[in-house]
């Protein structure tokens, strides 16, 4: 059977595949948009993500993304760091900012525990939060990872690390969606899901 594009095109289609949340009839369709655009606006494009991935690193602190060793969020002295709220990715943090409940400091995970793709948490950023609990002087974590199973076995394990340790351990309360991700919630369901955290394990 004939190749139905052209090599490049199908490269282009296969790499855009490999995004998340990106299936085969959406590469194609961001391929052929790409494709029609000029010169100028297709160079832009690969300027921006050639200079994000040049610049963009992440925070030595928290791992959320950063152009500097710090975060602006853990570089800034006005938040409490008695509190860290742990979330799966950096834009969970986006999200959670919005609702303007939240003035502690965060840690990102950089995924969640998922044993089916051998995501345990020596792939995570555990040890690291571990680690910041005594010099910040750190007294609650709120369990922020996604209503999801992947979040949810996370988050107990999370639980189970940290209550012997004497660190109060919430979570978010109901009003999120199960199966759904942070990202994705309005600000008004994820701020009152704040406001009704609730402690786990203890």
């Amino acid at each position: 059977m004939a190749a139905v594009h052209t090599p490049p095109v199908q490269t282009l289609i296969d790499e855009l595949g490999r995004l998340p949340g990106i299936g085969p009839k959406s590469a194609q369709r961001i391929a052929f948009h790409l494709l029609k655009l000029s010169d100028t606006d297709a160079n832009r494009l690969a300027d921006a993500i050639r200079e994000a991935k040049a610049r963009v690193r992440f925070c030595d602190r928290c791992f959320n993304v950063a152009e500097a060793d710090l975060c602006p969020i853990c570089a800034d002295e006005r938040r409490d760091p008695s509190i860290l709220c742990v979330v799966e990715e950096s834009r969970d943090i986006i999200a959670i900012e919005r609702t303007g409940e939240f003035r502690g400091r965060y840690h990102v995970l950089l995924g969640a525990m998922n044993p089916l793709e051998g995501i345990g948490p020596d792939q995570l950023k555990i040890r690291e939060l571990l680690s910041r609990l005594g010099p910040e002087g750190v007294n609650e974590v709120v369990i922020c990872t996604n209503p999801n199973t992947e979040g949810e076995v996370t988050a107990m394990y999370l639980a189970r690390q940290l209550t012997p340790l004497g660190i109060t351990v919430s979570r978010l309360a109901s009003g999120l969606p199960v199966g759904g991700d942070l990202e994705y919630a309005d600000e008004l369901t994820l701020g009152r899901a704040f406001e009704g955290r609730t402690r786990v394990g203890g």
